[in-house]
Parts: C-alpha cells; sequence; structure tokens
C-alpha cells in the first residue's frame, strides 16, 4: 500500500479536520473527474474537512486524478474490492466523523454541511446517509430508470433505518471501530451488513433524502441482471436470513409488498411452465392474475415515473419491475441454499 499528499492542499499535521470524505475507486477517472470537482465545491469549510481517495489498484489514470483533489490518496497494491477500500481510507482518516461517498456520485454542495449539522445537533445519531437525486447523468431507460428508483426507494423512507449506505452515508468514528469495520469478504452490500451491525450494538442510523448526490452511473440489461441476481439478490437473501435469526427486520426493498410481488412473479412464471406442458389455459389465467396484482400494487411508482419522465417511460418501466421481480424469484432460493449449505463466515480483522 502507498500513500501519497497532494501538497497543494493545507498540510494534514496542521489541522484535525471534523469530517474526514473517504472516496473508494477501481478504474474511474472519468467519474473521479466529475465527482471530485463537486466535493471541493462543497458550502462546508474546507477547513472542516479532508479528502481521501483510495485507489483500488486501478489501470487507469484515477491515482492522477485524485491526486489533483485530494488531501491523501492511497495506492493499494491490487484489487481488494470497495470494502477493504474504504477500510484503508478510514485507517488514513483523521477526522471524527467517517463520510463515505462512490466515486461516481456528484454530491450536492449542501451535501457535507448537512452531515456536519446532523452529527453536531443530534449527538444520538451513530450514522446518517442520503439518496439519489432526480437528475442521473447517464441517458437511457434503464440507466434512468434504475437510478430514479434508487431516489424514490430512500426519498419514501426517511428517518431511522435499519441499514446504512456507503454511497452517501456517514457514520461516527467510534461506531464504525465498535461494529468492526466492513466486512472485507463481501462484494457487495457490504455496507447494508455494517448497519444491522451497528444496529444489533444499539446506535441509531438516520436516512435523510435530502442530502443527495447524482449518479453518473450507466445501467445496460446485462448489468441489471447480473447485479440483480447475484451482486444483491443472493447476498441479501442471505443477510436477511442471517438478520431473522438475529432478530432484525428487513427494510426499504425488503418490505413485505415486496416480497409479496415478488412470490407472485414467481408463481406466475411457474404457472406459464404448466400451462406450456399441461397445455391447459386456465394456469395462463392464473398467471395473468398473479402478474395484475403485481401491476396494480405498483401503480403508485408507474405514476410517479410518469410525472418525472412522462407516459411512455412509465410504460417502459413495467417490463424492467417484472424483470426485477423475477430475479428476485430466482435470487431467492439460491440465496436459501447458500445461507444453509455455505453460510458465510465473517473473517475478522486483527487488532
Amino acid at each position: 500500500m502507498e500513500i501519497l499528499g497532494n501538497n497543494s492542499k493545507p498540510s494534514l499535521d496542521t489541522r484535525t479536520p471534523r469530517l474526514s470524505v473517504i472516496v473508494p475507486v477501481r478504474d474511474g477517472a472519468d467519474f473521479l473527474a466529475e465527482s471530485l470537482p463537486a466535493l471541493r465545491a462543497s458550502d462546508l469549510p474546507p477547513e472542516l474537512w479532508e479528502l481521501v481517495v483510495v485507489d483500488d489498484a486501478s489501470t487507469d489514470r484515477s491515482a492522477e486524478v485524485a491526486g489533483r483533489y485530494a488531501d491523501a490518496v492511497v495506492r493499494l497494491t491490487h484489487p481488494q474490492g470497495p470494502a477493504l477500500a474504504r477500510n484503508r481510507g478510514a485507517e488514513r482518516a483523521r477526522g471524527d466523523i467517517l463520510v463515505f461517498i462512490d466515486a461516481d456520485v456528484c454530491i450536492h454542495r449542501d451535501a457535507l454541511r448537512r452531515f456536519n449539522e446532523i452529527f453536531t445537533r443530534e449527538p444520538d445519531v451513530a450514522a446518517a446517509f442520503g439518496a439519489y437525486d432526480t437528475a442521473p447523468r447517464a441517458p437511457g431507460l434503464v440507466s434512468q430508470y434504475r437510478n430514479l428508483l434508487h431516489h424514490r426507494v430512500h426519498a419514501e423512507s426517511p428517518g431511522d433505518a435499519e441499514t446504512f449506505w456507503a454511497g452517501c452515508g456517514a457514520i461516527r468514528r467510534e461506531v464504525f471501530a465498535e461494529a468492526g469495520e466492513f466486512d472485507e469478504t463481501m462484494r457487495q452490500l457490504e455496507d447494508i451488513e455494517l448497519g444491522y451491525r451497528a444496529r444489533a450494538l444499539g446506535h441509531r442510523i438516520v436516512l435523510r433524502p435530502e442530502i443527495q448526490g447524482t449518479h453518473l452511473k450507466r445501467w445496460t440489461i446485462g448489468s441489471m441482471i447480473t447485479t440483480d441476481l447475484f451482486g444483491r439478490g443472493v447476498t441479501w437473501m442471505c443477510l436477511h436470513l442471517e438478520q431473522r435469526r438475529g432478530g432484525r427486520p428487513g427494510t426499504l426493498n425488503l418490505r413485505p409488498a415486496e416480497k409479496l410481488y415478488t412470490l407472485l412473479t414467481g408463481l406466475a412464471a411457474a404457472a406459464i411452465g404448466i400451462a406450456a406442458v399441461r397445455r391447459e389455459p386456465a394456469w395462463l389465467l392464473a398467471s395473468a392474475a398473479c402478474l395484475l396484482v403485481v401491476l396494480v400494487g405498483n401503480v403508485p411508482l408507474l405514476r410517479w415515473f410518469g410525472r418525472e419522465r412522462g407516459l411512455w417511460f412509465a410504460l417502459g418501466v413495467v417490463p424492467l419491475r417484472l424483470l426485477y421481480y423475477a430475479l428476485n424469484a430466482i435470487a431467492t432460493p439460491i440465496g436459501w441454499l447458500q445461507h444453509i449449505l455455505a453460510p458465510r463466515k465473517r473473517r475478522l480483522r486483527n487488532p
């Protein structure tokens, strides 16, 4: 691991920042060229925060771009994943509040100030996180849908939360340490899992959707399927089973209605298969009835999409929603089997 200082910024030895902003990156030079200037444009006085970028062995110009804006650049010698990268950034950080921002998120000018105000005015808050805004950068139906959906889910759930989000989230250093930092064995949902552990210790986490950033990521059907099935679906199912054992309920994407729609979509697919084998139209009617319930349940969301992007966009979202539930239905038994046959073993770091 190599640590580079940025001599163009005030020396880190002469000040103790209140916030340490940690940005992990892997081959994201183009993203950093937008997201780091957005951070430096923050309306929080610069003496109150520092910027630490962790380069996860990028093969592009990420470290070079980071060096133009960061107070320190931590360079890993080989790819380790975002969880370990964030932990290495936390080790280098000096602030009392650790703010984690994804490399492909351009936070709004007031985001850091809002984080600072929360932890100053609300001493009982251990961690806080925000949301994407409604202006995702990447064009196209899939990219707009995915990023707008994330905003909608967070905007509907302000207040106390059971999880954490490291795309635009902050946590007190002592709580981060007490909870055991990010699980470095995980490549997805390590922030959700950290939130579960922090809550299990009795700490308060809040979702404040007014703290926002613009997401730059481009989605495709392929990346959506891979992420929803293996990156999140299976992993989240395993975490959910662990939390049920530990007594913690699911939130956000694991609401009871979402579970019901996933079940109904799986039943609809099964009914179509039975109809094809037995050539009995009644099974097609049963499938249609299941899907109708799913679509009716999604009407409020589709109306919101219509207001944001128009009628045709909302109609285009319909098959994407059904695909989302179908992937969840596939991921559920896979995650269940993985939980039973190969339960996750968290690797604890040495003190």
